[in-house]
């Protein structure tokens, strides 16, 4: 990890909201919102691993996907290398088009089965630079190899892959542009667990080559923890601790993220873990009641404070955040 000194943010999330009406009766008006991101403010460091770790359903993937404006906002900034993306028109967005790329949870959905790898490949040097065909050509021959696979594999189509391999081949097409950030949505969750190491071990390669950021989605917690420098967790929308990796997993103070953190695993049988078993469902995220997210879930919330007043993201020392009425 790099130092503090060194460390300079390239993407900056500015109290980012995104709401999804839902609609019902003979007019289809809106009665209420799924508040899937509700006001996530952080920053990612050029050159880190960001994680956003949380349960499903808890607005990670939609987080990222309104960083990399693949979806609206609702309200909220996000500012990448100093420039506020929801500003940019859609010829200035096309230009940073580039340099922020996505690679998909799902690698069957995500590449055309009606091309062939090639021209999966090729696709974004046609959109997005004017190299000519047999440059494109090269690129691509270069791009295949440096993700593991060989130029026959080619003129193959999507559905003559292994999962991982797919992947592998999404990943290409992601640092075809040579972009800075790349949104990881998951991106071992549909592989077998044989080749996730490998696909982890690549993306580490690619990132310390092309001097890569990443905004690392997942719900595995040991992924995260061999992947990220920072780690924030994500719940109903909100941000409940963000914190360096050690911090995170040696000393987290948030109780939520205490409970997620209980359930994972530990692999020397001489090391006793105390589990914490959270009583009570997931509230929904449809018009959430005032107060802290998960009041109605913890073992700790205070009547007449953490249901009413929703607690700040405060930073408690050495850039450890939490939102909670009772850490200090």
């Amino acid at each position: 990890m790099r130092s503090k000194a060194q460390t300079m943010s390239l993407v900056q999330v500015r109290g980012l909201k995104k709401y999804f009406p839902i609609k019902g009766g003979l007019l289809q008006r809106t009665r209420s919102f799924v508040h899937a991101v509700d006001g996530v403010s952080f920053e990612i460091n050029s050159g880190e691993t960001f994680g956003l770790v949380g349960e499903s359903g808890c607005g990670k993937t939609t987080c990222g996907n309104c960083i990399t404006k693949i979806l609206e906002p609702t309200g909220g900034d996000v500012y990448f290398d100093g420039r506020g993306i929801f500003e940019l028109s859609r010829k200035e967005m096309k230009d940073i088009r580039p340099l922020m790329q996505v690679v998909f949870q799902d690698p069957y959905s995500s590449l055309n089965p009606r091309k062939n790898i090639r021209q999966i490949l090729s696709d974004p040097f046609k959109l997005h630079t004017s190299l000519k065909r047999g440059e494109i050509e090269k690129e691509v021959d270069n791009l295949i190899k440096r993700v593991g696979l060989s130029t026959e594999h080619l003129y193959r189509y999507p559905y003559e892959f292994s999962g991982g391999q797919r992947q592998r081949i999404a990943i290409a097409r992601a640092i075809a542009t040579r972009p800075t950030f790349i949104f990881l949505d998951e991106p071992t969750s549909s592989v077998d667990v044989s080749v996730q190491a490998q696909i982890l071990n690549l993306l580490n390669d690619l990132q310390r080559e092309y001097n890569l950021t990443f905004l690392f989605v997942t719900h595995d917690i040991h992924i995260i923890r061999y992947m990220a420098n920072r780690v924030a967790v994500m719940y109903l929308g909100k941000i409940m601790e963000l914190a360096h990796k050690e911090d995170m997993f040696e000393d987290s103070r948030h109780p939520y993220s205490q409970a997620l953190f209980s359930a994972v695993p530990e692999p020397n049988p001489e090391v006793k873990r105390k589990r914490i078993i959270l009583s009570g469902e997931t509230p929904t995220p449809i018009d959430p009641s005032p107060g802290c997210r998960f009041c109605k879930r913890c073992w700790l919330a205070k009547e007449g404070l953490c249901d009413v007043e929703e607690p700040e993201l405060v930073n408690i020392g050495n850039d450890h955040f939490v939102a909670c009425h009772l850490v200090n």
